[in-house]
């Protein structure tokens, strides 16, 4: 078990009670309310703007998307460590959260399209013509449709499989989009250790050796929520550090890569069980 400063020990115990999810990084539930809830609380970006220690709460997918570019572009350019330029970010795909988890393949469609058109966002800014070569690199499983999507929707990159970066001399930033399994992450690792600047965005079916500790986390958001109403947020706008925002978007912590990372990980520790 890891040992965790004070400090985040007692924040966690106020925002924190025990929750079972598929993801290793859990939904953090707040203690429920009697109030009823009106649709209008179900959504990522029902927030004043506003924050502390250099990250704040978005206001709406383009304000996120411009964070999470933003801090991604300055990870790139001074990784934690250089020797290893393997970035990740982590956020919800869509802003109407309960669709995040209610299993129809209308939101795992629309969740999927929301990947896809911030990954174009993404590769049109981390590259240009004149500039260095990005390539978009998807899952070993994705399915056919999804490729032609993709190839469809974004435009200034070179598109690949995992499966064919064996056969493939890759050069330039690659991003990879919605990696889900050991081979994926085994090859964008591989990649970033071997020099080429590398980003994760929203990795599936991760685990806490998915990603090494030699990584860095650019942009983290996840809601702090309690039956689907959010309450708050944790965020990382690299290279500010990891706050944590309630729902008038004040500040109740930040943390170092330190004090919140489960150790030899790129994981946030975020269990009840500390």
């Amino acid at each position: 078990m890891s040992t965790l400063p004070l400090s985040l020990l007692l924040l966690l115990a106020m925002l924190l009670e025990p929750c079972s999810s598929f993801s290793t990084n859990p939904t953090i539930r707040l203690p429920q309310k009697t109030q009823q809830q009106t649709p209008s609380q179900l959504f990522l970006f029902n927030f004043p703007s506003g924050g502390g220690g250099g990250a704040k709460a978005p206001t709406s997918t383009a304000n996120r998307d411009s964070a999470a570019i933003n801090a991604i572009k300055s990870a790139l350019q001074k990784p934690r460590n250089p020797k290893c330029p393997l970035v990740e970010c982590e956020f919800p795909a869509l802003a109407a959260l309960n669709k995040l988890g209610d299993g129809s393949l209308r939101s795992a469609t629309e969740a999927e399209d929301a990947n896809i058109a911030f990954a174009s966002k993404l590769c049109s800014k981390v590259g240009s013509p004149f500039g260095p070569k990005v390539n978009l690199v998807v899952s070993s499983s994705a399915s056919r449709s999804f490729m032609d999507k993709v190839q469809k929707k974004v435009k200034g990159a070179s598109i690949c499989s995992v499966k064919d970066l064996a056969s493939t001399s890759v050069s330039g930033t690659s991003v990879f989009l919605t990696p889900s399994s050991k081979a994926d992450y085994q090859e964008a690792r591989k990649l970033a250790e071997g020099g080429c600047p590398t980003v994760i965005v929203n990795a599936l079916f991760k685990d806490q050796k998915s990603v090494p500790e030699s990584a860095t986390m650019a942009y983290f958001l996840k809601p702090l929520t309690y039956n689907s109403q959010v309450a708050g947020f944790l965020v990382r706008s690299y290279p500010s550090q990891w706050t944590v925002l309630d729902a008038q978007s004040a500040v109740l912590g930040t943390f170092t890569d330190a004090e919140i990372l489960v150790p030899k990980t790129n994981t946030p520790d975020l269990r009840a069980s500390v």
